[in-house]
């Protein structure tokens, strides 16, 4: 059985971020330091009222951009000024956990961010309170897994980086040594 080489980012993690928080933030337990659990990408699809089809183009990109494919998410309710009714699919998600999160995280951070326009940062303040992190990109183009001549429109995504840590000044501190472009205030 061959063993699997971990993600650079896992690696980095583990033998330089966990030592650093423990001996800055004074944690009695390596399971007490913060860490990434989960990196959620949602995209929203609101023309997929009108036309099903732009629905499948964007689960084709987000599942290219992932690695893995993601699931369909309906309307829970109905809005009529949106013409939209219970059930409908209007977005899509995917969850990424473990290995492959690192490998999207690693993809984000070193390739994806840099090549967004007039790139200075991302915004610092975008914590929910909780530990939690919410990304939002413009197109989806910047993921080099997209062939830019196959776009039929450019569509925007979040990505929430969700995380153990009990504060947000904890986990900026854990997705800053992770790797994460803050912008400088």
């Amino acid at each position: 059985m061959s063993a699997k080489a971990q993600p650079r980012i896992k690696e980095t993690y583990r033998k330089q971020i966990v030592p650093r928080l423990m001996k800055e933030r004074s944690y009695s337990s390596v399971m007490a330091v913060p860490r990434l659990a989960r990196v959620v990408v949602n995209m929203g699809v609101g023309e997929a009222t009108q036309n099903i089809k732009v629905l499948d183009a964007a689960i084709e990109d987000l599942g290219r951009i992932t690695g893995q494919r993601p699931a369909m998410r309906r309307s829970r309710k109905s809005i009529a000024a949106f013409r939209l009714r219970e059930g409908m699919p209007i977005a899509a998600t995917v969850t990424l956990r473990g290995d492959r999160m690192y490998e999207f995280v690693d993809r984000l951070f070193n390739v994806a961010l840099p090549r967004v326009r007039d790139f200075r940062g991302v915004p610092p303040n975008a914590f929910d309170g909780r530990g939690n992190y919410t990304l939002g990109l413009k197109d989806q183009i910047i993921f080099p897994e997209i062939d830019y001549s196959k776009v039929e429109k450019l569509r925007g995504m979040n990505v929430t980086f969700v995380t153990t840590a009990r504060t947000d000044e904890e986990s900026k501190l854990l997705l800053q040594y992770l790797g994460m472009p803050f912008r400088n205030q």
